[in-house]
């Protein structure tokens, strides 16, 4: 191969990466020149269905804030292709995370029962289950969208420049990864870093509210707009729920945590400007601790 060619194939890569394609999804490329293509038939699309009822296929305008989140209860780390024992994006789906996740009683069966569920197709692309990071007896949890790709081949939550950052915030009201606690919604890597769709935010829902229920921490912060919509089952963008008291409703109790949404530490490296605001809301947080004694 010639330096040009070497030049040429370096050149192409970097574009893919750049685009979103930085995944392999098989074993060996496929050639779409040959098959049902090459006779003029185009592939049927008839199995193309919404992943679950009422749901639109990724990539609709649908609002995250407009899921239905079931808070009645909890009830009753490998990396692999999915199996066929679960078919993905249905309600069977949905209700074998609901089961596995309110089996989990402690947090290394949580980690295993969302290891062991086949029904997410982020799954065979990820590299590493990202569970968390920090203390488990912290008072406060910090609970973001989505792995990204440092966070993917290390296996841990906000390692990047945004955890750079976050650990930096959180240093600045005293805190760190020995007396916090970091988790995302969503605990595999989306391809090409995107946003979890609609569906794939349901099905990890169950899991979310079980780690929340075995953390039980006194306090919760939501970083970024698709944590913030989920979480608070509010349709506003993170602009106007940022700065807002919310409450978590701890099962089988009368009791609730305080939830603040803020801004997620990527957007800010996006948007400098909008430091300010966030270092307001990390100031209420130190403020709200302070009152809970913790």
């Amino acid at each position: 191969m010639t330096e040009r060619n070497r030049s040429d194939n370096a050149a192409a890569l970097a574009w893919l990466v750049a685009v979103g394609a930085d995944e392999a999804i098989a074993d060996a490329p496929i050639d779409r020149f040959r098959g049902p293509l090459s006779s003029g038939s185009l592939p049927d699309r008839s199995v193309q269905q919404s992943p679950l009822p009422g749901l639109p296929h990724q990539g609709e305008g649908t609002r995250s804030g407009a899921l239905l989140i079931d808070r009645g209860g909890f009830g009753g780390g490998g990396n692999s292709r999915p199996s066929t024992g679960i078919p993905l994006g249905t309600p069977e789906a949905a209700a074998t995370a609901r089961e596995l996740a309110g089996a989990a009683q402690t947090l290394d069966e949580l980690k295993d029962a969302i290891g062991s569920f086949d029904g997410l197709s982020l799954k065979a692309t990820a590299t590493n289950l990202v569970f968390a990071d920090g203390n488990p007896e912290a008072t406060l949890m910090l609970i973001g969208e989505a792995p990204g790709g440092e966070e993917d081949r290390r296996g841990l939550p906000f390692v990047g420049a945004s955890g750079q950052l976050l650990d930096r915030m959180l240093a600045a009201i005293g805190h760190d990864r020995t007396n916090s606690y970091i988790t995302n919604i969503v605990n595999w890597r989306p391809p090409g870093n995107r946003k979890p769709s609609p569906a794939e935010m349901t099905l990890c829902l169950p899991f979310i509210e079980r780690h929340i229920a075995l953390i039980n921490p006194a306090l919760i912060v939501l970083l970024g707009d698709t944590a913030a919509k989920t979480l608070t089952n509010r349709t506003e963008g993170i602009s106007r729920l940022r700065g807002k008291w919310f409450t978590w409703p701890k099962p089988d109790t009368t009791e609730t945590i305080p939830v603040l949404p803020t801004f997620h530490p990527a957007f800010l490296l996006r948007s400098p400007g909008q430091k300010r605001e966030a270092w307001a809301d990390l100031l209420a947080v130190k403020r709200r601790l302070g009152e809970l004694g913790s």
